[in-house]
C-alpha cells in the first residue's frame, strides 16, 4: 500500500506542477474576469450613445419628465446641440416636448425607432398632464375629477416559489450535466497520456519487479483524482469568493436580493448527492480512459485511443437533452442505474425530485460495483499491456485487450 501512495503523489505532483494544469485551473477565471471586464468597458463606453436628450421650451415640463425616466442625457437642452450629438453618434436621438392648444406633445428624432419601454413611458407622461389640463379646462369638481380618474384594475397571481423551483432545476441541469461532460472529455486525454507515456519502456519492468501491476495501475488512477479533487476544490472555493464579491458589491448586491432564493436553489442542487456522482463518473471514465492508454503501442496515439471513451461520454451527455421534460420515461428511469450513464441521468432526477433514496443509493452501489471491477479487470492485465509493443490498430487493440484473458 506504501508503494501504491508513493505512485499516487508522484503522479499528483507531476500533473499538478505542469503548466496545462496551471492553464486549465486558471482559465475559466481569467475567461470570466475578461468577459466583465470587457462587458464594463463595452457599457460604459456606449452608455452616452444609447442616451436620449429631452428638449422643451417648457422647463418645468422638461423637469417633470427627467425626473420621472432614468437614463435621459440631462445636458443637452437644445435641438441644435442634439442633431450634432446625434450625427456624431453621442445620442440615440432626442424627444421634444411641446404644448399646442392645449395638447400636449412629444416628437422622437433618432437613427432608430424608440425604445419600447421608453415610449411606453413618454406615452404615460402626456397622458397624466394631457388629463389635467383637460381636468383644469372643462372646470371639473374634485369629485367629477376622481369619478373620471377611475381605472380598471388587473391584478396577478403567481406562485413564485414554483416558478422559481423551476428556473432553478433548468440551471441546475445545464451547469451539471455540462460541468460532468467538460471534466470527463478533459481528464480522458490527461489519463490515458498519463499512462501511455510510459509505455513499452525499460523502466516499467523495474517496476513490476518491485511492485505488483494492480497497485501501480490504482496509484495512477488514484493520482489523477486527486488532480481532478483538486480543481473542483479549486472551482468551489472561486465561486464562493465570486458569491462572497458579488453579495457585498454595491452594484451587484441589489441583483443577488432580487435573485436570492433562485442562486440558493441552484446551489443546493449542485452542493448534494449529484457531486458525488459528478466524482464518480469521473472515476470510472477514467479508469476507462487509462485502459485506453494501456492499450496503444505508442505514447502519440493516446489520443486516438481515447476517441471510444470520449464518444461514449458524448453520447451520454446528448441522451439527456430529449428528457428534460419527460422525467418519468422509463428510459430515464433504466438509465439512471447504467454505469457510464447514471452520471448524467441520475443527477437530472435528483434534481427534479423525481428519485427517492433507495433509487439513488442502488444508483450508487451498482455505479461502485462497476468501478470496482473495471479497475480490478484492468489492473490484472495492466502489466500485460503495458509490455507489449504489437502495432495493431487502435480498435484492434480495444477488441484484443477485452477478450485477452492470461
Amino acid at each position: 500500500m506504501h508503494k501504491t501512495w508513493i505512485v499516487t503523489f508522484e503522479t499528483y505532483l507531476r500533473q499538478i506542477k505542469s503548466w496545462s494544469f496551471l492553464f486549465m485551473i486558471l482559465g475559466p477565471f481569467l475567461m470570466i474576469g475578461l468577459t466583465v471586464g470587457i462587458s464594463y468597458v463595452s457599457a460604459n463606453s456606449a452608455s452616452s450613445s444609447r442616451e436620449v436628450a429631452v428638449i422643451s421650451d417648457s422647463q418645468p415640463l422638461r423637469q417633470a419628465f427627467i425626473k420621472q425616466n432614468d437614463g435621459l442625457n440631462t445636458k443637452i437642452t437644445t435641438v441644435k446641440a442634439a442633431k450634432q450629438a446625434l450625427k456624431k453618434d453621442h445620442l440615440a436621438g432626442y424627444l421634444v416636448l411641446s404644448t399646442d392648444n392645449q395638447q400636449f406633445k412629444a416628437d422622437y428624432h433618432g437613427s432608430d425607432s424608440m425604445g419600447s419601454s421608453l415610449r411606453a413611458q413618454t406615452q404615460n407622461f402626456l397622458v397624466t398632464y394631457q388629463q389635467a389640463a383637460n381636468y383644469q379646462q372643462a372646470n371639473l369638481t374634485a369629485k367629477q375629477r376622481k369619478t373620471l380618474a377611475r381605472t380598471p384594475a388587473l391584478t396577478q397571481h403567481i406562485a413564485k416559489k414554483t416558478g422559481t423551483a423551476n428556473t432553478a432545476k433548468k440551471v441546475s441541469f445545464w451547469l451539471l450535466v455540462t460541468m460532468i461532460y467538460i471534466i470527463l472529455i478533459t481528464y480522458s486525454s490527461i489519463a490515458a497520456q498519463e499512462i501511455a507515456s510510459e509505455k513499452g519502456t525499460k523502466i516499467m519492468e523495474i517496476i513490476f519487479s518491485s511492485t505488483t501491476a494492480t497497485s501501480y495501475f490504482i496509484g495512477k488512477i488514484m493520482g489523477i483524482l486527486l488532480v481532478i479533487l483538486t480543481q473542483i476544490v479549486v472551482y468551489l472555493l472561486g465561486g464562493w469568493a465570486g458569491y462572497q464579491f458579488a453579495i457585498n458589491n454595491a452594484k451587484l448586491k441589489p441583483l443577488f436580493t432580487e435573485y436570492h432564493s433562485l442562486i440558493n436553489a441552484v446551489i443546493h442542487n449542485l452542493l448534494n448527492t449529484n457531486l458525488v456522482y459528478l466524482l464518480l463518473g469521473v472515476v470510472i471514465y477514467t479508469v476507462l480512459s487509462a485502459y485506453s492508454g494501456a492499450i496503444v503501442a505508442k505514447a502519440e496515439d493516446a489520443s486516438k485511443a481515447a476517441q471510444p471513451v470520449v464518444m461514449l461520454s458524448m453520447l451520454g451527455f446528448f441522451l439527456t437533452f430529449p428528457f428534460q421534460s419527460n422525467l418519468d420515461a422509463v428510459f430515464v428511469k433504466i438509465m439512471s442505474y447504467v454505469p457510464f450513464f447514471s452520471s448524467y441521468f441520475m443527477p437530472m432526477r435528483i434534481i427534479n425530485g423525481t428519485a427517492s433514496g433507495l433509487e439513488q443509493g442502488l444508483s450508487l452501489a451498482i455505479l461502485l460495483a462497476a468501478i470496482g471491477l473495471f479497475a480490478w479487470y484492468i489492473g490484472s492485465q495492466y502489466q500485460r499491456l503495458m509490455l507489449q509493443t504489437d502495432s495493431k490498430s487502435i480498435w484492434q487493440q480495444w477488441l484484443h485487450g477485452w477478450r485477452h484473458q492470461d
